[in-house]
């Protein structure tokens, strides 16, 4: 799972939820959608000096999953008794065996950049993320496939910027939000599909700002919206 991959999928996501091509970089990708949501920091082992990823803001010693393992095959890490004769000694050792485990992922493949990982796919620098496949940018999600720039959110698919919501689909900017589909801008709402701006209702369509409109009206503002959004 390489930059490339990344970008492929970022693309499918953006022609579901914006009906439009992703032409940004991965690097513009991160700085417009992702900037504020905790992802793993890149960091160096200990004893390989290779590249790696953490969740841990403050740990400064890392061993990677697989040289962890590698290790322990081997020689374990048990130590020799030694002869404790100062605190400052007994400090000593345990920093040099206290290295944190990085890159953690568990019954998954394809997955770059990335720590906390469980039975996913096709995982692209994300954090604490279970059951998902060809996501980028996540924290907190599951359940989910091609999510992009999300948080604490499940169920949801062709995504971007979803935080603490579900069953959401096709859909940029949702917030606490539940069976949200081909919308954009929604905050605390249940049940809307081709929605806009809207905050605190539930069961509608062809709403933008709280406000009823014909189909034909609504796609000419959503229109401009998107081209709004990813031109911006």
């Amino acid at each position: 799972m390489d930059d490339k991959d990344a970008l492929i999928i970022v693309n499918k996501i953006f022609k579901a939820a914006f009906l439009v091509e992703n032409k940004a970089s991965l690097d513009d990708i991160y700085k417009k959608y992702a900037f504020d949501i905790k992802l793993p920091r890149k960091v160096y082992d200990k004893e390989t000096h290779e590249e790696t990823y953490t969740d841990f803001d403050n740990a400064t010693n890392f061993i990677t999953k697989d040289n962890m393992e590698q290790i322990d095959s081997k020689k374990g890490f048990m130590l020799e008794k030694q002869d404790i004769k100062s605190l400052d000694q007994l400090l000593n050792i345990w920093e040099s065996i206290n290295t944190i485990t990085t890159n953690r992922c568990y019954n998954s493949s394809y997955v770059s950049k990335s720590d906390t990982i469980y039975d996913s796919n096709y995982v692209y620098n994300c954090t604490n993320c279970s059951n998902c496949n060809h996501i980028i940018f996540c924290d907190g999600c599951g359940n989910s496939e091609y999510l992009l720039a999300s948080q604490r959110s499940g169920n949801c698919t062709f995504s971007i910027r979803v935080d603490d919501s579900s069953n959401c689909s096709n859909s940029y900017s949702v917030i606490c939000s539940n069976k949200i589909s081909n919308s954009l801008f929604i905050q605390d709402c249940f049940n809307l599909d081709e929605c806009m701006f809207c905050s605190h209702i539930a069961n509608k369509k062809y709403c933008i700002c709280n406000m009823q409109y014909e189909s034909a009206e609504y796609f000419a503002i959503k229109k401009l919206i998107i081209e709004w959004i990813v031109n911006s």
